[in-house]
């Protein structure tokens, strides 16, 4: 029955948006996810838009975990078409894409960017290293209960300001970036920390991952240019992003350096920043076979992330050469994702 049912989905799909070609849904691209990769894939769109009058491209911030969700519901008109992510998608959800017959997706890197922790332009310049960020942020710091209230009870010689740091959902790939570049790399500079992980994995991970909840650490909801907004109206409180906005806001906004770098274009693409990170889409190939554009969106993507392309001008850094001609690779050949690799 299951497979019955997926079948017809699929088939639903072929008839909505196949040979025919000229109903809406043939024409209409609908994208979901991450709220950094966002801006990026607007700015492919509104291009695409221009260049081919009767697509429309709708994209939506979910954050990268809802959008995934979404996309991986199902195939037919009302499922997205695409999902941008802020991190790789999770072995669980290939799976539950694969449950639900969504079984060709392309994985896309498009580019890197740099998670970083910002402050009003107006307060005087500050460094942090992780392990200073995990003890901030951590509801239990190497396993003690969380007492630090302001950032010199962390050490001295950092500022004598309440702890606030506004920051992404649950629900957001930064969040999970932020958590893996940084709280666990914080975590793990503690020898115990490192027993504990080969000792006791989930204990390792609740300590290492959990952020504190008492109000330190503000969730900001998806909206970036809003976390913005908030930092730079209130001296003292840091934010998590990425990179792309702080570029885009540097008269509101400064980076705070991490672990003695500062995020820039330069730092970002040599990897020399503790917290680069790679930015994604992902494609149904089942979707593009039976929507062509679909497929010419995809290389307009390809087109859009090359060096000097529009989108280095929106704040991107480009991919290095070996994993841009992997990346084209895909685009062209329409290689799907082989889930062994998650």
């Amino acid at each position: 029955m299951k497979k019955l049912l997926l079948g017809a989905s699929l088939a639903a799909l072929l008839t909505a948006c196949g040979s025919g070609g000229n109903s809406p849904s043939a024409t209409e691209i609908k994208i979901v996810g991450s709220s950094t990769v966002y801006p990026f894939t607007t700015a492919v769109a509104e291009s695409f838009e221009r260049a081919n009058p009767g697509v429309r491209v709708f994209v939506e911030s979910t954050g990268t975990g809802s959008g995934m969700k979404l996309f991986c519901e199902g195939l037919g008109t009302q499922y997205p078409d695409m999902v941008n992510a802020s991190r790789r998608m999770k072995s669980s959800e290939f799976e539950n894409c694969e449950a639900a017959g969504v079984t060709e997706i392309l994985e896309l890197p498009i580019g890197i960017d740099g998670l970083t922790l910002i402050h009003a332009a107006g307060d005087a310049p500050l460094t942090l290293t992780s392990e200073q960020v995990y003890r901030a942020l951590a509801a239990t710091p190497y396993g003690d209960e969380q007492t630090a209230t302001r950032w010199s009870d962390i050490d001295p010689s950092l500022p004598d300001t309440p702890i606030l740091v506004y920051g992404p959902p649950p629900t957001s790939g930064t969040r999970d970036s932020f958590v893996e570049l940084v709280m666990e790399v914080g975590c793990d500079a503690n020898a115990e920390m490192q027993a504990l992980k080969d000792s006791d994995e989930d204990a390792h991970k609740t300590t290492c991952t959990k952020i504190r909840e008492d109000g330190a650490f503000v969730e900001a909801g998806e909206n970036d240019n809003l976390l913005v907004q908030k930092v730079s109206g209130e001296p003292g409180a840091l934010g998590i992003l990425g990179y792309s906005f702080l570029d885009a806001n540097a008269d509101k906004v400064r980076p705070v350096a991490l672990d003695g770098v500062e995020p820039t274009p330069e730092t970002i693409s040599s990897l020399e920043y503790p917290a680069a990170r790679l930015l994604y889409v992902y494609a149904k190939k089942q979707h593009a076979a039976a929507k062509p554009a679909l497929a010419d969106f995809i290389a307009a993507y390809k087109d859009a992330w090359q060096p000097g392309g529009l989108l280095a001008t929106r704040g991107l850094v480009a991919l290095g050469d070996e994993q841009r001609a992997s990346s084209d690779a895909v685009a062209s050949e329409m290689t799907v994702l082989d889930g062994s690799s998650l």
